[in-house]
């Protein structure tokens, strides 16, 4: 619901200079003249008028793949006015209610909840699936619900100007002579939606395309498959081609206007003026009337109609369904389908996406002693299948679906041992988790992420059970007794720190900072005294990662009371700060986050989806290359490379790339490829991977380092790219597109993988944990990944045959009938006159489709099945359409053979009436073998120009000709050519390059030299009779 004030005396300013923003909305013109853009150059301009009717099929196909609809407003009352998302201003105030999508970016001003906290879900934004929590200032919560205090609200905000950083945000805001901090805990983000709060108010700060998700938003392309590009080539070509038989038939009417249409002007008189040229010209526009059925008008309508089956195949494919969260698969484009069988390369994405992202506390490591592996008396591990789950129910507050086998743990907790209960505690405390209590006992976590959800509930089933939160306080139950700390202040995790601290004063009034975070940098900042117990933990660590599961370190500090109030004096003129301020946060962060004393580790286990491993096997065989690009560290990605045999032991070398300039990548991209081949040339060189961090990556993308970088990766079957931000993951695709003539393929389940997804040929999202911020941006969507295996050998492959025999059988069909028109205007003396009746190809054509259609479902169903692509996925090659198309040989042996027999039911009847029922002029032929050369004679007037089929068929050479077959015989088509010869296959040497001529005379030849025709021969025999 959006309800806006008019005249608000709000002023915001910032570097942008905008006072007055609308939202971005696609309004029925824009769509329609990008529409029409996108099939203007996608068709020849001739077809414009044409092919109406399939601009109209076509653009109510698009209109249900992409839905554009704009929301109104529902709430007015008092003096607040219900508004549209387009007519939203900066400056505006927004009544936001439960359930309701934020409509740009807002600065909180008051909630319904109590602090004026508001909980939205950022799934839209971010992939998120959990509740995250913001609060308004004090000051500006006072207003409440009072329209007239928001009316007469004055305060000045002072921002940043628009970007794409959605996890930061700085500005000021002046009010009543004061100024406050702006951060992003009081900004509601475009994108997100409002849950668990009845109403809030909110300042908007951005607008339309100035929000945060619009800045992030990638520019989407209009898709095209090859086979599109191929068919746009080919109508050209066809239409040159039409252009060409045309001429050939004008000149050859040219000709035998000249040298024997004058032997009929005594029945068919010429009117004055028309000669042969004239006679040529009008040939010529004749024959593109009578030939044009070789232009495939109906072409692109039986393509989207084919489309739009094979996508109705994938959404109704019942092993692509997911019984488990009700999810089938779904075609949310139906353009790409016969792309999805030329894949070369995926790039996917790890968390999510290769597993489950769903987290299980299954290890860790206190104070230098391992738990969570059980060992029998000679300490030989034992598998945990055969050892009983620990048993929680001393504690009441513990989560029924948590398991856990180690029982040392729960005894060393019972023990009370104090750095077991330390480390419990800082899980308890350390975090941004939400939790709801619907009945007493029953807590429901909201977490940021499921490896915080993970974290709370390891803590909360031994004993230190996370009960409440309140933006100054946390309540935790710790082995039944309720204690609540005083929470001081959050340094917050992001990408760069890669840790995350909590200030909290205890019960007791004892100030500690709890601090998690990657190991290598908690590591960094631990006292000396730690030493021996860090390396005790670092073997932990290794050994952790070695099983794929995901670590965090765990430390802590104890507080001086007054070093602490300085520092937040500090902090407070830090956070208020215009310019700088991530900067002077980050020093002080810095600082109080030295001399940590080590408590332990963590290891969280993240399992592969169901039939991963397999899914990379069988695509590997089919000669894909995968990719993965994950943000988790380099041991973790390596493990799960291992465990789904993306990278294997068997493998000559894993190379591994952690340059930290450009010089240095470059210089182990150049040591790594020695040896290897050519850019274009697709065999990997041996059985290599290769292993590169983000920093690294970040020089490998650059301009002068791409090429040896794409270079090596080539060579090797596998890459794997760690600690990669989503702009590197689209870098990376757009890499692989400039320099390789390749379909790519992007699978991803979050918001972070939405740029990659949209940099790809084909889009892939997988309806997992992370939203469906991923799914609405993709073109294929489902929940697992292994149903890419059947996705891409199954309709792919068969997306693609299908559309390329319907190709072959369509131009087939076409050139076929054409053909015969060609042909037969070597009977009738190029006079354009149709070799069969319309009537007749009607009925042809509808045989031959309807017919081809029962065929073609009978021969699929029969001898077709999934499991052939399955089992020798090596064996149906089928990457380039122009080879696949158009360069099998068994399509021209098919034309070839098909021409052959239309034309040999002719020879053989004329050769069966000569040698049976011999004319006159076949006994003087017989009679005279070696007959005197023709006397001139003087040219005859005749009175009717009157053309004779039946004396023009009797020209001699007709049958040797045909029997010869050199007008028939083709050049080899090269596979490196593609189709540009196509056009002209079978037909170039015709008419008078191949020696023939329809009066019978031999080209360049002299008169004297000439061999009497019959019809010469008769003429001269019977003359003297006349």
């Amino acid at each position: 619901v959006i309800c806006s004030k008019r005249k608000l005396p709000h002023r915001l300013h910032n570097t942008h200079c905008t006072t007055e923003v609308s939202c971005v909305a696609r309004q029925e013109l824009t769509v329609l003249l990008i529409f029409g853009w996108n099939l203007f150059i996608i068709l020849p301009c001739c077809y414009l008028f044409t092919l109406f009717g399939f601009f109209s099929i076509t653009a109510a196909k698009d209109a249900t793949d992409d839905i554009v609809s704009s929301c109104l407003v529902l709430f007015s009352v008092l003096r607040l006015q219900s508004m549209k998302w387009m007519d939203v201003q900066v400056g505006d105030i927004i009544k936001l209610e439960n359930n309701h999508f934020v409509t740009a970016d807002l600065l909180l001003l008051s909630s319904s909840e109590p602090l004026n906290l508001v909980y939205i879900e950022t799934a839209e934004l971010d992939g998120e699936t959990n509740l995250k929590v913001r609060q308004a200032l004090p000051v500006t919560g006072d207003l409440g619900d009072d329209i007239e205090k928001l009316a007469d609200f004055d305060g000045e905000v002072r921002c940043e100007p628009p970007n794409n950083r959605l996890d930061r945000f700085t500005g000021t805001l002046t009010y009543t002579g004061q100024k406050y901090a702006l951060d992003n805990e009081k900004i509601l983000l475009r994108g997100c939606t409002l849950r668990n709060t009845e109403w809030c108010f909110g300042l908007v700060v951005f607008g339309g395309p100035e929000t945060k998700l619009m800045q992030n938003c990638g520019k989407s392309t209009f898709k095209r498959t090859s086979i599109d590009r191929l068919m746009n080539v080919l109508v050209l070509c066809i239409f040159g081609f039409l252009a060409f038989m045309c001429t050939v038939l004008a000149i050859g009417n040219f000709f035998w206007e000249l040298n024997e249409g004058s032997h009929f002007t005594a029945f068919l008189p010429r009117q004055d003026g028309n000669s042969a040229a004239f006679s040529a010209f009008l040939t010529f526009w004749s024959y593109v009337i009578i030939l044009n059925t070789v232009v495939p008008i109906s072409l692109y309508v039986s393509v989207e109609i084919i489309r739009l089956g094979n996508s109705f195949y994938i959404d109704w494919d019942r092993k692509m369904y997911y019984a488990r969260s009700d999810t089938p698969a779904e075609a949310r484009t139906t353009t790409l389908n016969e792309e999805l069988g030329q894949i070369k390369y995926i790039f996917s994405d790890k968390t999510g996406t290769l597993t489950q992202n769903i987290m299980t506390f299954n290890k860790c490591s206190i104070n230098g002693k391992c738990y969570g592996d059980v060992c029998d008396y000679m300490g030989q591990r034992i598998e945990i299948t055969q050892v009983k789950r620990v048993d929680f129910s001393f504690n009441p507050l513990a989560d029924p679906r948590f398991v856990f086998h180690d029982h040392s743990l729960v005894e060393a907790v019972k023990l009370e041992t104090p750095e077991v209960h330390t480390f419990f505690r800082l899980l308890a405390l350390c975090h941004t988790v939400m939790a709801e209590e619907k009945k007493e006992g029953e807590l429901f976590y909201q977490a940021q992420s499921p490896d915080e959800g993970a974290l709370v509930t390891a803590a909360r089933n031994f004993g230190f059970v996370f009960r409440s939160r309140t933006p100054d306080s946390v309540s935790i139950v710790e082995m039944g007794q309720q204690r609540s700390y005083e929470l001081l202040a959050i340094l917050d995790f992001n990408n760069v720190r890669k840790r995350m601290s909590v200030i909290v004063r205890s019960p007791e009034g004892k100030l500690s900072l709890y601090c998690k975070g990657a190991d290598t940098i908690v590591y960094e900042r631990l006292h000396q005294s730690c030493s021996k117990l860090m390396d005790v933990t670092t073997e932990h660590l290794n050994e952790f990662a070695g099983e794929g599961l995901r670590t965090l370190a765990l430390a802590y500090k104890d507080l001086d009371e007054d070093y602490f109030t300085q520092w937040k004096q500090r902090h407070h003129e830090a956070s208020t700060a215009l310019d700088d301020r991530e900067s002077k946060l980050d020093q002080l962060y810095e600082e109080i986050e030295n001399d940590l004393l080590l408590l332990g580790a963590t290891a969280i286990e993240d399992k592969l989806q169901d039939g991963v491993p397999q899914t990379i096997e069988q695509l590997a065989k089919a000669d894909i290359k995968i990719w993965v690009l994950t943000g988790d560290k380099q041991e973790t990605a390596e493990n799960i490379g291992y465990a789904c045999n993306l990278l294997r032991e068997e493998m000559n070398e894993v190379f591994i790339i952690s340059g930290n300039s450009p010089e240095d990548v470059q210089a182990e991209l150049r040591t790594l490829a020695k040896g290897v081949k050519a850019i274009t040339d697709e065999v990997v060189n041996g059985e290599y991977g290769l292993v590169i961090s983000g920093h690294s990556l970040a020089y490998a993308l650059e301009r002068s380092v791409e090429l040896e970088f794409l270079r090596t990766a080539c060579m090797c079957k596998s890459v794997i790219c760690c600690r990669v931000t989503p702009l590197q993951k689209a870098q990376v695709v757009e890499l692989v597109k400039k320099y390789k003539q390749v379909v790519t393929l992007a699978i991803g389940d979050g918001a972070n993988d939405v740029s990659m997804i949209k940099a790809a040929h084909i889009g892939v999202g997988i309806s997992g944990q992370e939203g469906m911020q991923a799914v609405l941006s993709s073109d294929y969507s489902f929940a697992q990944f292994c149903f890419l295996q059947r996705l891409l050998l199954v309709h792919g492959r068969w997306s693609y045959l299908r559309m390329c025999k319907f190709l072959r059988y369509f131009f087939y069909k076409n050139f076929t009938f054409t053909f015969v028109h060609f042909w037969y205007a070597f009977f009738c003396g190029f006079s354009a006159q149709l070799g069969l009746e319309m009537s007749y190809w009607t009925a042809v054509n509808t045989i031959f489709v309807l017919g081809s259609l029962v065929m073609y479902f009978a021969v699929t169903f029969t001898m077709y099945s999934n499991g052939m692509f399955l089992m020798l996925p090596s064996a149906f090659p089928f990457i380039g359409t122009a080879r696949n198309s158009l360069n099998q040989p068994n399509i021209w042996l098919t034309i070839l053979l098909t021409s052959l027999l239309c034309v040999l039911p002719v020879v053989t009847f004329r050769f069966l009436l000569i040698q049976l029922c011999p004319t006159i002029n076949d006994k003087v032929r017989q009679a005279k073998a070696t007959p005197p050369p023709p006397p001139r004679r003087a040219r005859i007037r005749r009175t009717s120009s009157r053309r004779s089929g039946y004396a023009f068929s009797h020209a001699q050479g007709y049958g040797d000709l045909v029997t010869s077959g050199r007008f028939l015989r083709r050049p080899a088509v090269s596979r490196s050519s593609g189709f540009a010869h196509t056009g002209r296959t079978g037909f170039s040497p015709m008419g008078r390059s191949a020696g023939y001529s329809p009066t019978g005379r031999p080209q360049n030849a002299r008169v004297s030299d000439v061999e009497a025709t019959s019809l010469q021969m008769y003429r001269t025999i019977t003359d003297p009779a006349l």
